[in-house]
């Protein structure tokens, strides 16, 4: 199977809850720094590490349970595929 590589970006909402909830996860990962969530995440901040686990649940469908709302969350989405 040939892959490709295209470099996407996406504007999202998300809640208060949210925020703190995905602010608590990376304060219990931080106690736990052999877990296979720091692969590749070495040197970012909290503030990215957040954002990035809000995003990874939004796109994974965690917050999706419906239509309607998934498309709250995500309010655009620009890709290219010379990436």
């Amino acid at each position: 199977m040939e892959t490709q590589k295209v470099k996407t970006c996406f504007t999202i909402t998300f809640t208060d809850d949210q925020f703190q909830h995905a602010q608590a996860y990376v304060a219990d990962m931080r106690r736990h720094p052999n877990r296979v969530f720091w692969r590749g995440k070495e040197g970012k901040s909290d503030d990215e590490l957040v954002i990035e686990q809000i995003a990874h649940r939004v796109l994974s469908g965690f917050y999706n349970d419906d239509a309607y709302r998934a498309a709250r969350h995500i309010i655009k989405m620009d890709s290219m595929t010379m990436a």
